[in-house]
This record gives structure tokens, C-alpha cells and sequence, in this order.
């Protein structure tokens, strides 16, 4: 693999950019090929054959020799299968090195081995994996060499869609053909495509990977199933943004190399909240090659990590009583000529057509709550939303204090005459510079924040796909435009109508907007008051996906058919399932085989030391005694928690019915799961640390 000392070299240099392209296609192939990914132009064989050798050699000279189509099926992570550039041995030995447009274009694999919620049985295998030009191919180097992958959708042999990329890619194009109307009816000719932009912050925990290997609960699950807290947390908050440790800038440092090579931009590294979390940011980019990017960070972050002797933990609350994980997802349209449909301006309240694209996602986001709460439903996030630590379960907007104003403005006066600027921060110190404020602060407790230019969606789980989050934003925001377009293309006066719109959204779907602490029980109370729909955990949104509502929203746009969704709905609800099932299996292994004969190695030698101790004449053994006592009783508590759980796992295993199995789980096997963890919990904070079989919390997020 190459080495690269100055970061211009080292950006890109494993990926098949645009300037690699046009260095060596042909300059026919090449526009051929351009039209394809601005345009959406058919290609041809011939020029995908040529693009295809290409590829090839390139590839080769960076050490590649095999090839992949690099898909994301609804599994959570990425898969890939690889095929040598070898076809065929010439007679005199040597080997024939190849790789056609036909092989580029489509890929074969077995469709049902993948989850597909019904959509393939057992016996219909065929799928198909098709490139996505619009992302590049990039050679990848691990221990297996080098492999060109190449970025594919996946669907079935009957042609629905069986992966993250193909909705996704479906609902960019539902957003750029109404933004596009939007644009014309305000007077822009020159705008030719309007993509959704992305920037995904990555949240993730670093731990010792010997302690890990120590820990079969985040072998298995990915979180502590239990765990007492140390004696300091992060209440002193001195780990947020504070000096990184020499052995985590190591393991950044190649990460950020990794990230780079791939033309990942990875831009803002921190220590986050709590002791041994961390964050990644890149620079936006199109929905598509962001959500690729994603993955590879993530691939990238655990990959490195082993290198170190760490390991990074991408679960949404590894550790009860810390922060968990997010991964703020950072969305906004952007057109081929770099404006800004979110940007408001000098003056948002001169700006119609900001104020009319702000309000209909105010509405969009108003009519599926529901859908965007689902949206970021994951098994871990289960644990994280609602936390002061995480936007909570209900949807609400955070406009910001001029924004606000301009709609107050608006629905009061039927139109806005100014806009709230920032002042100017005067620090006291004289040899500081006085700076003018924003004009708005910012709500991290908000769920849907606006922050200047873009809308900040905080829900997403850490270890999610952001896919899934931006298919549904591009497509309600799709409906909402398309909508605001079909008024406006019966108008004789576009200004007048677009104000009218603003002021009919703003004032109808001004419930969603709220600025306080989404943390509070106030908060809570007033949502229900408001009418907002409240989610509390997977189970309960999932069903969002199969409303009526939401099959003629995405059935409109071509996102998805009603069989997709309801395909969707199956596999969470069987991931929903079979996640808690590994969790209290797995809690099951540890309390049987760990836990409790830890407890009773140490009730063993209490009552030995009672005994030797009582005998002594005038010698007090009520120390002993009191702890064993203790001890003792929360062994028998444990016990029987213990035998709950098997019980409950026993009868979950029987459900046939997917949505019926979760909901068992989620109504019955979590709180067993959490009576059990209770006194174990509790044991830790007595048996002597020499006999507990498992490294403790301190242990885990302070010994890095």
C-alpha cells in the first residue's frame, strides 16, 4: 500500500474520483459516463466496458486483486463478496486478467439469505446488486490485499428493494424533481438537480480490548448487561472536549489516514461526555455517498481500534448511567450551482422562498412525526432516547428565536417586516475581540434542530445506517413541496400564494415548534397536550411504517410499495426480538456461570471467617455476619430472577408471530431483564473485586 506524507496525496488517493476518471477514460466515455451520474442518462454497455478495464487497471496498480460489489442489506452492515480478476489460464500458463461492463453493472447474490421480512423465501435465491455510478469505487486494504469495491444497490429477483442504498437513492430523486419545481416557479432556470446534503456525526466509545474480551455481554450485545457505577462518572464533566490521551490520538491518527485515503472527510475529533466516548465528524456531502462514507467510518473505527489493542463500541448506551451514542444527522438541499435552499439569508423575512421551503418542512415533519420517529427506532436507542443525554421519544422542532419571531409575524400580521439580528458579545476583556452573536442559540435537547443552514435530526442511533432517517426527510419533505407546487402552479401570482402557504403551514403546524428542555416532564405533558404522537420504544413505532398514510406517501413517490413496508415492519420487529433474546440469553450465561459462583466462592469464605471469628471469646463477628446476611439475600433475590428469566425466554421462543414476539419481549423480558440485573448490581458493590469474574465499569472507561 502506497504512503503518502502530505495530506493532498493521501486524500483520495484509494478512490476512483471524478479526476482519476477523467485522467484515464477516454474523453467520450467519460462525458457518456458524467451524463449518467448528473443526468441519470442510460449507459451503454460499450461505455460501461471501457469504464469497467479501467477500473481494472487502476485498481490493479494499487494492489488490488479481487473485486466486490459493496452492498447494504437490511442486516445493519455492510456485505461483500469477492471474485478475482483471474478468468482463465492461457495455454502457456499465465493467466487472463479481467473485468467486463457486465460485471461492473450486476452482480448475483443469494437473495434469501438475507433478511427480507417475506419478500423471498428459502427457495427464491436470485438478487441482484446494480452499481451506483453516482458513488465511487475505492480500493480497500485489509489483510486480505487490496479489493475494488464498488458501491451497488441490491434488490430482489422480482424487484424490490432489499437494501439501504435503493429507497434511498429513489426518494433523491422524489425531493430533486419538486425542489426543481419550487426553484422554476421562483424564477430559476439554471439550477438543474437539488441533492439532499449530508454531514453524520459519529459517536462511539473506545474500550481495552483484553477487559472486552473479558466481558461476554459486550461480546455478544455490544453493552454492559450489567455493571455497577464507579465512584466518579462524568458528573465532573472534565472528559468532554478535554486533552485526548496519547494512546487514543494514536488510534485517531489512523483513523483520520484510513478515513482520508477513501476520500472520507473526517474533520472534528473530540472526547465527548462521557469517559471513553468520542466523536468523529465529516464535511457534508450528497445523501448517498454520506451514508457510504458512514459505513466506511465505521468499518474503519473498529478495524483500527483492534490494531491498538482497543475496541470501539458503536452501541447506542453501552453503559448504563453515561451518555449513550448518537449520530446527529445533519441534512439540508443544495442545487449543482451551490444555493442553499435552508440558507435564509441576510434577511430570512424578505426571503419568500426560504420561508415557504422552512414551513413545509415544518409541515412535513408536523404530518409524519410518527414516520421520522421510526425513523431512528433501533434496539439501542431503546435505552438512549428520553435520557437527559438524547433528544426524547416525541418529535418537536427547534426554529430559534428570529425564525420564531418572523412566523409569529406572519400568522399575526399576514406578513414579516423584520428579522432579529445578533448583537454584539462583549467579554469584559479588553484585549479580546468583541464579536457579533448569532442570531439564534441552539437546543441540544431538540430532536429536529434548525442550526443555521441545515436541520440537525439528533435521534439516530449510533451504529445505525443514516439511510434510513434521510429516505424518509427527502420523501415527506417531497410530498410537502409537491403539494406547496400544485398551489402555487394554479396562481397568477406566486408571491402573493407562496405568502398565503407560509402563513396556512406556520399556523397550522405551529405545535411542532418548541424551544425549552426537551428534557423536562413538562415538556412531556405538554406534547400529549399538543397532540404529538409519543413513542416511547422500537415496538412501538414500528407500525408507523404500515399506515395508510404512510403507503400513500411513499407509494406515490416510488420509495417503496406497500410490500416493502411491510417487509420493513417484519424484519425490525424480528431484529427487535432477537436482539433482547441474545441480551437475556446472554445475561442468563453470565449470571449462571459467572456471577453466581462468584457470590457464593464469597458467601463460602464470609461464613468460614464468621465462624473462625465467633469462636474467638470477646471477638465481634457482626461485621461478617451482616455482609453474609446481605449477601445472602441478594443471592437468593438474584436466583430468582435468574429462574424468571429463563422462563420468559422459554415462553418468547414460542411466539410464531414476529410484532407479537417483540411485544413480549418489550412488555415482559425487559423488565425480568432488569430485575435481574438489580441485585447483581448490587452484589458487585460487595464481593471482594479479587472474585468478581467480570472487569467493572471503572475498569472499562478509565483504564484506556
Amino acid at each position: 500500500m502506497q504512503e503518502f506524507t502530505d495530506i493532498k496525496e493521501l486524500f483520495g488517493c484509494d478512490v476512483f474520483s471524478d479526476r482519476v476518471m477523467q485522467e484515464r477514460l477516454p474523453k467520450k466515455t467519460y462525458r457518456e459516463l458524467k451524463k449518467t451520474i448528473e443526468e441519470g442518462k442510460d449507459l451503454s454497455m460499450e461505455v460501461a466496458d471501457v469504464v469497467a478495464h479501467e477500473m481494472k487497471e487502476w485498481a490493479i496498480e494499487k494492489g488490488a486483486t479481487h473485486f466486490s460489489h459493496w452492498f447494504q442489506p437490511l442486516t445493519g452492515v455492510t456485505a461483500e463478496k469477492h471474485d478475482a480478476f483471474i478468468t482463465a489460464p492461457m495455454e502457456n500458463g499465465q493467466v487472463i486478467l479481467s473485468f467486463s461492463g457486465k460485471e461492473l453493472i450486476k452482480g448475483e447474490p443469494d437473495a434469501s439469505s438475507f433478511p427480507s421480512g417475506g419478500l423471498r423465501a428459502t427457495f427464491e435465491a436470485r438478487g441482484y446488486t446494480t452499481w451506483d455510478c453516482t458513488s465511487p469505487a475505492f480500493v480497500r486494504h485489509d489483510a486480505a490485499g487490496g479489493i475494488l469495491c464498488i458501491p451497488t444497490a441490491f434488490c430482489s429477483y422480482t424487484g424490490e428493494a432489499l437494501d439501504q442504498k435503493t429507497p434511498l437513492l429513489r426518494s433523491m430523486e422524489a425531493v430533486n424533481i419538486q425542489a426543481l419545481r419550487l426553484l422554476r416557479l421562483f424564477g430559476n432556470t439554471t439550477s438543474r438537480k437539488v441533492t439532499p446534503s449530508v454531514g453524520a456525526e459519529q459517536e462511539y466509545f473506545l474500550v481495552d480490548r483484553e477487559k472486552w474480551l473479558q466481558r461476554k455481554d459486550l461480546i455478544y450485545s455490544g453493552r454492559t448487561l450489567f455493571g455497577a457505577m464507579p465512584p466518579k462518572g462524568q458528573e465532573m464533566d472534565d472528559h468532554y472536549l478535554g486533552s485526548i490521551r496519547s494512546r487514543i490520538s494514536a488510534y485517531m491518527k489512523e483513523v483520520n489516514e484510513e478515513c482520508w485515503r477513501l476520500g472520507v472527510t473526517a474533520k472534528t475529533q473530540h472526547n465527548e461526555a462521557a469517559p471513553a466516548q468520542h466523536e468523529l465528524a465529516p464535511i457534508y456531502a450528497p445523501v448517498n455517498i454520506a451514508a457510504d462514507h458512514n459505513q466506511l467510518m465505521m468499518r474503519i473505527l473498529k478495524k483500527v481500534a483492534t490494531r491498538h489493542g482497543l475496541r470501539c463500541l458503536l452501541h447506542e448506551k453501552p453503559f448504563a448511567g453515561l451518555n449513550g451514542s448518537g449520530k446527529h444527522n445533519n441534512w439540508s438541499l443544495n442545487t449543482d450551482d451551490g444555493i442553499n435552499l435552508l440558507d435564509p439569508g441576510k434577511s430570512p423575512h424578505d426571503n419568500t422562498m426560504f420561508l415557504l421551503v422552512l414551513t413545509c418542512i415544518l409541515k412535513a415533519v408536523d404530518v409524519h412525526a410518527d414516520l421520522l420517529r421510526e425513523s431512528a427506532a433501533d434496539v439501542g436507542n431503546d435505552e438512549r432516547l428520553g435520557g437527559n443525554e438524547a433528544p426524547p421519544a416525541v418529535i418537536s422542532v427547534f426554529l430559534g428565536e428570529q425564525l420564531e419571531d418572523i412566523l409569529d409575524q406572519m400568522i399575526e400580521n399576514g406578513t414579516a417586516t423584520h428579522s432579529k439580528s445578533g448583537s454584539y458579545l462583549e467579554t469584559g476583556v479588553r484585549t479580546l475581540p468583541d464579536f457579533r452573536k448569532d442570531a439564534n442559540d441552539r437546543n441540544r435537547t431538540s430532536p429536529f434542530a434548525f442550526t443555521g443552514n441545515k436541520f440537525e435530526f439528533r435521534m439516530v442511533g449510533s451504529r445505525d445506517s443514516i439511510s434510513g432517517c434521510n429516505v424518509v426527510l427527502n420523501t415527506i419533505v417531497a410530498e410537502a413541496f409537491q403539494e406547496a407546487c400544485d398551489e402555487l402552479e394554479k396562481s397568477d401570482n406566486v408571491e402573493e400564494t407562496a405568502l398565503e402557504l407560509i402563513r396556512k403551514y406556520a399556523t397550522e403546524h405551529k405545535r411542532i415548534i418548541f424551544s425549552g428542555n426537551g428534557y423536562s416532564k413538562e415538556w412531556q405533558e405538554e406534547a400529549r397536550r399538543r397532540g404529538l404522537p409519543d413513542l416511547p420504544s422500537m415496538v412501538d413505532a414500528i407500525p408507523a411504517l404500515t399506515t395508510e398514510k404512510s403507503v400513500r406517501l411513499f407509494g406515490s413517490f416510488h420509495v417503496f410499495s406497500r410490500n416493502e413496508l411491510e417487509s420493513r415492519a417484519e424484519i425490525k420487529f424480528e431484529l427487535y426480538a432477537k436482539a433482547k433474546n441474545i441480551e437475556a440469553r446472554t445475561m442468563i450465561d453470565m449470571a449462571s456461570k459467572q456471577i453466581i459462583p462468584a457470590v457464593i466462592r464469597y458467601t463460602t469464605i464470609l461464613a468460614q471467617s464468621y465462624h473462625e471469628v465467633d469462636t474467638v471469646p470477646g471477638a465481634d463477628a457482626g461485621v461478617q455476619r451482616e455482609l453474609l446476611s446481605q449477601t445472602s439475600a441478594l443471592l437468593s433475590e438474584t436466583s430468582t430472577a435468574l429462574k424468571n428469566l429463563k422462563e420468559a425466554v422459554e415462553k418468547a421462543d414460542r411466539f410464531q408471530d414476529a410484532a407479537e414476539k417483540a411485544a413480549f419481549c418489550r412488555k415482559e423480558l425487559v423488565p425480568l431483564m432488569r430485575a435481574l440485573r438489580s441485585p447483581v448490581d448490587e452484589l458487585e458493590m460487595i464481593v471482594d473485586k479479587e472474585l468478581w469474574p467480570i472487569p467493572s465499569y471503572g475498569d472499562l472507561i478509565f483504564e484506556v
